[in-house]
């Protein structure tokens, strides 16, 4: 069965994280990602090996994950003839890709309205740190940068006072990534339907709005700052925490009184679903659910802890979610995806990319399937220029075929 981009192209300017990650959507839903890199080393994460690599002399892990199923073509846009044979592959292409800093790609004459005049229809897709417009956006950025400048810091933590705390992973870079692949099939459907091609203009700073988005339009619309809650759950049930266990910890999420009734049940507390001086009673015996509203929140909560304090975060694990609440021992990332590995319990669709030797990485897929179909491209990732002949023969083939036949003089007779 076909994949759902076969036939679209893709130029990919883009570089480390989240414009790799947007064409990594693409390639792995069958377009043909060309990956543009610098002849001097290629994309920075080519150079991140992990001892791993180092020692199985791979090319990096985080590299293939981010770029597998793509061809590589090097070249030095910042010289003329480079820049050329880039407006050259752009003719070919329905999708353009850059995360440079706004104005960049301009200096080398590879701006929208220059690839624009190689291809009308072309989806054109900037991935910046601050959008292209406005007084930020020649401003550069990390992940990290923008969690702190967007309030992600002061959303983590577990108090008023408490130091900035970042989420531990990329998580604005890769949100970015996911968001310029949806923008960019968004605008390939539409394309379908009025041949029009799009400027996209896509930022960090919009996706980690759009990872808040909750608590970003209710600051928009009441002014009302979120709290800092720690390991609490958004919905402010007092039994949407995280407790210690004698085994370790335990999240729970009985955020509705059904739910808050059940968990009291298996810990042997159901007298707290009558004590009006510790809920709103009002509240968790109307009709129609809603959340538990506490009315002595750090007593409720106190109650709660001593009650985990000598249980097995493992059993208590089993116990709650076979009554219907919601509830996970807590896991480092390796201990879970161990567990799952091959399991029953969550049949994850894993996806390898390359060969043993040569950019082979396992990785959690695409984070959807589509059911009873073969979405598999297990292709690897390029090595640096891999595929530069190749393209550069189509290249001439077409330069070729749109040359006008020189005229054969004929005698007459």
């Amino acid at each position: 069965m076909a994949l759902p981009l076969q036939g679209v192209r893709v130029l990919d300017l883009s570089h480390v994280i989240a414009g790799p990650m947007a064409s990594f959507y693409l390639a792995q839903l069958g377009a043909d990602v060309i990956k543009i890199e610098s002849p001097a080393g290629g994309d920075v994460m080519r150079a991140a090996k992990s001892p791993a690599d180092v020692a199985a002399g791979d090319t990096p892990s985080g590299f293939t994950a981010l770029n597998a199923g793509k061809r590589s073509f090097s070249v030095d846009i910042r010289t003329p003839e480079g820049a050329a044979q880039v407006r050259a592959l752009a003719r070919t292409a329905d999708v353009f890709i850059e995360n440079f800093r706004p104005g960049v790609v301009a200096r080398h004459g590879l701006d929208e309205a220059a690839i624009r005049a190689e291809r009308p229809d072309i989806v054109y897709c900037s991935i910046s740190a601050y959008g292209q417009l406005g007084e930020w956006s020649g401003r550069g950025a990390y992940d990290h940068v923008v969690q702190a400048l967007t309030g992600m810091m002061m959303m983590s933590g577990d108090s008023a006072d408490a130091p900035p705390l970042k989420v531990g992973f990329p998580v604005i870079d890769v949100a970015a990534g996911m968001l310029g692949a949806l923008s960019v099939v968004s605008a390939l459907f539409r394309r379908m339907h009025d041949g029009q091609g799009a400027r996209i203009d896509t930022s960090m700073v919009q996706a980690s709005l759009m990872l808040m988005y909750p608590n970003a339009s209710t600051f928009l619309t009441h002014q009302v700052e979120p709290q800092r809650v720690g390991n609490r759950g958004y919905t402010g049930s007092p039994t949407a925490d995280t407790y210690r266990c004698a085994d370790g910890w335990l999240a729970t999420a009985a955020n509705t009184p059904a739910q808050f009734r059940k968990l009291t049940r298996v810990l042997g507390m159901e007298a707290l679903c009558e004590d009006g001086e510790a809920l709103d009673l009002a509240a968790f015996n109307a009709p129609g659910g809603g959340f538990v509203v506490a009315r002595d929140l750090e007593g409720v909560r106190r109650r709660f802890r001593e009650a985990f304090a000598t249980r097995s975060a493992a059993d208590m694990e089993a116990q709650l979610n076979a009554v219907g609440v919601a509830a996970a021992r807590v896991r480092r990332l390796g201990e879970f995806l161990a567990e799952i590995d091959g399991g029953q319990q969550l049949p994850l669709p894993y996806r390898s990319y390359g060969e043993a030797g040569r950019g082979g990485t396992r990785t959690p897929g695409l984070g959807f399937r589509f059911l009873g179909e073969q979405m598999e491209r297990p292709d690897g990732a390029p090595s640096l220029g891999e595929h530069n002949q190749a393209l550069l023969a189509e290249l001439h083939a077409a330069a070729a075929e749109a040359t006008p036949a020189p005229a054969v003089a004929t005698t007459p007779t």
